[in-house]
């Protein structure tokens, strides 16, 4: 028997003070934003009905085959006991089928939890470094040195704390590929010797802002093995910054909600910040989250601001100080042009980035299309903040196929229409039965039903007491106006190339079942939530622009020893330990990949793969750790190839660049760097078959 792994750190949710300083603004020690007074779950499963009946009211799509590719149900759908969430998967207790070696995609040894300060990977898999911060991908920009940092330098290097990454396709260029990453956040005294937070210097703030943002970097791959390199000065290299223009677009774009004394249109916008995780659109063009904007903004003088988490004071990079727009007592609705999503044309190095006001205003963790089947993509977001809300977005236009200019400019307009919904998730168990402990209820699962409840569509708000215009740009506060359930930090949401399922990382909520706070329900069943869960979602029909939805939760996270977890029925003696899910993306055989933040069970955060259909469906495998102090970010999943982003190694307390707590990636001696990693098989065959 496995002991439980013994919990290590003080801070919530396993980071470090420092992660939380320069990360989120210390979100953990402050008001909750949330403190709206709308029914959560938990006041709502007292109406719960039978899981039959509720199953047969969502009447969802059934599983067409083993390996779970859902198909569209006609009429006799209710009469069908085996609808997509009440059957197929693995019950607690289903024994495990002898004799293979894991899911197909999952066949790896998986690597052990750890504390080492290297990226670790299973046996037989090699690695290289794919650029780092500060590596020169713009024509003119010089090779990266620590002390000799400027910010017209860092405009043409590789950002800061990379996040989200995306490979695209590039045609006419073999072995290329073109890589957009994020980059979330700075860590300043990481970065500069001798910082001193009371008193950042101009250039260092204007080097802060060159980091942020986002980076397009020609890569190219290594002949015979699944190593890439940057392709510097390549044509479509670009480097977006906390200064460059961005364009607002859609209903509430002009709006005088988001006029300035610098833009009295409210449709240009300097700079994209907090970028966290994102989407590739099936159009080629990439979505990025600006997520804890509020940290860059002093001296909030509004309820609306505090609604978002802006502060009253100073802020903790004093940018204020060297430009007033972060002054929100000089330039109150500048918070107002952060929080969006942006769409970013890679494949056009002088396009304007967007920043989309139809998807709503929140901190946007991901966004990712999916498409219906009519063409018209909807995406699925979360807002990662304790009890806030899970986002869709249905676009009204379909998607014009070819890569033709008009093709291009059509779906360039395709997210700035349609309607925004937020979702109201219903439990089907007795009150009774959800604890707070996580003990399952009698029926076996957390499961129930849900709807999407619209917010606006264009210039219509579906809203009482709101404007259309208020909806976009105040969305948490429609959310709560329309009594939205209450979530766990729901962070990537991500819908299944293959079965069309939608997939909800909820990341942990220490606040869950305190004293005024919201107690357990059924789709967060545990109070103090430290480990975090996955909630699996089916739209009604398989239809992704459907009003209504059931739902489960496939994997209730912690020490599989530990009898508050949950791996879809999975045997837990065969699975590893996972703690605070954040960012997920599929493979081509379906396998759910998950990238952790805050592991709040001793060891490093990695990255994780777990089958999402068949006999082994709920079997996860730890594919790799990332070094001291880092999290796993931004992973792509190719055939041959894991990309990962490891983001702020050696951020550990007490750290500083005179005293590094990591010597990754480049050894004793040298600067902590971010960096993005491939990792490949050494035989060039598939990963993990």
């Amino acid at each position: 028997m496995r002991h439980l792994l013994p919990f290590i750190s003080p801070h919530p949710g396993g980071r470090s003070a420092l992660t939380c300083r320069f990360r989120c603004g210390d979100a953990c020690f402050k008001e909750t934003p949330n403190n709206s007074d709308n029914e959560y779950a938990g006041d709502i499963i007292a109406g719960a009905v039978s899981r039959r009946s509720m199953m047969r009211a969502a009447a969802v799509v059934t599983v067409a085959t083993a390996a779970g590719t859902a198909a569209l149900t006609g009429p006799s759908a209710p009469q069908a006991e085996a609808a997509a969430l009440a059957g197929h998967g693995n019950k607690p207790g289903r024994p495990h089928k002898p004799g293979a070696s894991g899911a197909r995609g999952l066949r790896f040894s998986p690597v052990a939890p750890n504390k080492d300060d290297k990226v670790t990977v299973p046996d037989g898999y090699a690695q290289n470094v794919v650029i780092r911060w500060g590596e020169p991908i713009l024509r003119g920009a010089p090779a990266f040195d620590p002390d000799k940092q400027t910010a017209k330098a860092q405009a043409g290097q590789f950002g800061y704390n990379n996040d989200f990454l995306s490979l695209l396709p590039l045609r006419g260029e073999r072995g290329r590929q073109v890589m957009v990453a994020n980059h979330e956040y700075t860590d300043e005294i990481l970065m500069f010797r001798g910082y001193d937070p009371a008193n950042p210097t101009r250039e260092q703030v204007e080097i802060a802002w060159a980091a942020h943002g986002l980076s397009v970097v020609v890569v190219q791959e290594e002949h015979r093995t699944g190593k890439l390199g940057p392709v510097n000065r390549h044509p479509l290299n670009r480097r977006l910054t906390a200064t460059s223009e961005f364009r607002m677009t859609g209903p509430a774009a002009g709006s005088a909600l988001l006029r300035t004394s610098a833009d009295r249109t409210g449709r240009k916008v300097l700079g994209t910040l907090n970028n966290c995780a994102g989407g590739t659109t099936p159009w080629g063009t990439t979505l990025h989250g600006e997520e804890n904007f509020n940290q860059y903004f002093a001296n909030g003088t509004t309820a609306m601001h505090k609604r978002y988490g802006i502060g009253t004071g100073a802020s903790e990079r004093k940018w204020e100080q060297f430009d007033q727009r972060f002054d929100l007592a000089k330039e109150p609705n500048e918070a107002n042009r952060f929080g969006w999503v942006v769409e970013l044309d890679p494949y056009d190095p002088d396009s304007t980035p967007r920043k989309r006001t139809a998807l709503g205003r929140f901190k946007h963790e991901a966004a990712q299309p999916r498409l219906t089947s009519d063409g018209r993509p909807v995406v699925y977001m979360g807002d990662d903040e304790k009890f806030d809300y899970l986002y869709k977005f249905v676009s009204s236009k379909r998607m014009k196929k070819g890569n033709s200019r008009a093709a291009r400019e059509h779906n360039l307009t395709l997210l700035d229409e349609g309607t925004l919904y937020v979702a109201k998730l219903t439990g089907d168990s007795p009150v009774n039965e959800i604890d707070g402990t996580g003990k399952l209820p009698n029926d076996g699962e957390f499961d129930g039903s849900g709807v999407w409840i619209p917010l606006a569509t264009g210039t219509t708000s579906h809203v009482p007491g709101m404007t259309a215009e208020e909806v976009y740009v105040y969305t948490r506060l429609a959310g709560d106006k329309v009594g939205a359930t209450k979530m766990d930090r729901p962070e990537d949401v991500e819908p299944s190339p293959r079965s069309g399922r939608v997939y909800v990382a909820l990341t942990n909520n220490s606040d869950r079942g305190k004293e005024g706070k919201p107690g357990a329900d059924e789709a967060n069943p545990r109070n103090a939530n430290k480990h975090g869960q996955i909630l699996e979602l089916a739209e009604n029909w398989d239809d992704p622009a459907s009003d209504g939805f059931a739902w489960r939760l496939f994997l209730v996270a912690g020490d599989p020893d530990d009898p508050a977890t949950y791996f879809a029925g999975f045997p837990k003696e065969s699975v590893s330990p996972i703690s605070c899910p954040d960012n997920v993306a599929f493979d081509a055989h379906g396998n759910l990949w998950i990238s952790t933040d805050g592991n709040k069970l001793g060891s490093h955060d990695g990255l994780f793969g777990v089958a999402t259909h068949g006999d082994r469906r709920g079997e996860l495998k730890q594919f790799l750790t990332v070094p001291a102090g880092a999290e796993t970010c931004g992973p792509v999943i190719q055939d041959r190839r894991v990309l990962v982003a490891v983001q702020h190694p050696g951020e550990i307390d007490g750290a500083s660049v005179e005293k590094p707590a990591s010597v990754w990636p480049d050894g004793p001696g040298r600067i902590v760097r971010p960096s993005v990693v491939a990792v490949w098989r050494k035989d060039g065959r598939d990963i993990g078959v």
